[in-house]
């Protein structure tokens, strides 16, 4: 029976069966020493029989074997235990010496990131690289419990679709079958749609953008969780519950990997001890941020990068919270789906900012069916045009008051451990320069 590498200090004393790939190789004085890999971690074997060492000659790293051994207490050794009078079998022989070396850390400096990427297939079995994605899987983990104690539906919707009916030309355009179909940039009108349903629905799922994505905090191909939710009285109440949403995925894996977030050098978790995520209006933001460095932003519509960041320090500073709501855009700033507050000049829409980094957008979207064809045709939309037919049907057939979010997982899994490029927080990034492996 195969014994899994953490589970072997439970069998001191134990002859038992190992099996994974050589991830190590030493030799000190007589003896040789290995490590075995497998997806609980590494064991250490001693090999002293000259004839077992032998079966290793002119095999490298990545050679998967089996391995019968005795366990020995060795409280130096990776889980305190390694095996000895080891027996070797060589399960699948890798000869080729591999073109990165995947025992050691791995650098994430800017200019060796291509060369992580390029051998993303070998690094990803370093152990400390490995932590990155297993904290990622954490994450998503914890939102769908949180989603799904709340009561909302998970759904799957198309990426192929007929049309940009959102607007924008930044889409990927593809032949179908003799027709010109584009990939989805969000599930954004099916998932309003499907609150006639469900009322509350989310989903995880693969969002493109033909967009300039060589920055640290771009992709064309991301994962976005997309959650909207019916019958909300306010906006406050839409904010409150992707708030309540992030804080308790982030307890969840600061508890959960706390070994590995310090492994990974990850900041330290500050939320507000009340729970209550700061909120500031975009004109506070622009008012504050003005004062403080002498930049005036104050006719600016949206948030600067560097004013995203410097209201992230401060309320880190000020309210202890490594989150804070950025709320109240510009009217001018609206989509023709959002609640726009006329009287006030907003668009009822706040980001959410992460340490420093735009997290997710919270939008109120407007529901009365009236109001909605009267946006559409403001922004120059057709609204016969077939891509609106399900989207507006929706509306006539009553959808209550509803809001929800586009919440980036990359980002969120970059910040969570500090890293500073989104793509290291992806398994396989894609940008304008990147389409393999």
């Amino acid at each position: 029976m195969r014994i899994l590498s953490n589970d072997a200090v439970n069998h001191v004393g134990q002859e038992i069966h190992v099996e994974g790939w050589l991830h190590k190789k030493r030799l000190m004085g007589g003896l040789t020493f290995i490590a075995v890999r497998d997806r609980r971690g590494l064991i250490q074997v001693v090999i002293k029989d000259k004839n077992e060492v032998e079966k290793l000659r002119g095999l490298q790293i990545g050679t998967v074997l089996a391995v019968d051994g005795m366990v020995k207490e060795e409280p130096r050794a990776p889980g305190g235990a390694e095996l000895h009078e080891a027996k070797i079998t060589i399960l699948t022989p890798v000869t080729d010496e591999p073109p990165i070396e995947i025992d050691k850390p791995i650098q994430h400096k800017a200019d060796n990131l291509d060369t992580l990427f390029e051998y993303r297939v070998l690094n990803v079995r370093n152990l400390h690289e490995q932590q990155i994605f297993k904290i990622r899987g954490g994450l998503t983990r914890a939102i769908r419990e949180f989603l799904d104690e709340h009561e909302f539906v998970e759904i799957d919707t198309p990426k192929l679709l007929g049309a940009a009916t959102e607007g924008g030309a930044e889409v990927f355009k593809l032949d179908y079958f003799g027709k010109e179909a584009t990939l989805a940039q969000s599930p954004q009108f099916y998932k309003q749609i499907m609150v006639g349903a469900y009322e509350r629905v989310y989903e995880i799922g693969h969002s493109y953008r033909a967009e300039p994505s060589a920055t640290t905090r771009h992709l064309t191909e991301l994962t976005m969780l997309d959650i909207e939710m019916g019958f909300v009285q306010n906006h406050d109440e839409v904010l409150d519950m992707v708030g309540d949403m992030t804080q308790y995925a982030l307890k969840q894996v600061y508890e959960k990997y706390a070994a590995e977030l310090k492994s990974l050098q990850a900041p330290e978790l500050k939320l507000p001890e009340d729970g209550k995520i700061p909120r500031y209006t975009i004109a506070q933001i622009h008012e504050l941020y003005t004062k403080a460095t002498g930049t005036d932003t104050l006719a600016e519509k949206d948030l600067t990068p560097d004013e995203e960041r410097w209201i992230a320090d401060y309320a880190l500073k000020n309210h202890g919270s490594d989150l804070v709501y950025a709320t109240e855009f510009s009217i001018e700033a609206a989509k023709f789906y959002h609640r726009v507050d006329a009287e006030k000049g907003v668009v009822m829409w706040a980001d959410l900012l992460f340490r420093g980094l735009e997290l997710a957008t919270c939008p109120l979207r407007e529901n009365n069916y009236d109001v909605m064809v009267q946006q559409m045709t403001d922004a120059g939309l057709d609204v016969s045009e077939i891509g609106f037919k399900a989207y507006l049907q929706g509306f006539r057939y009553g959808l209550p008051m509803h809001g929800g979010c586009g919440f980036g997982i990359d980002r969120f899994t970059a910040k969570t451990i500090g890293l500073k490029n989104v793509k290291e927080a992806t398994l396989f990034p894609r940008d304008i320069n990147r389409l393999t492996p």
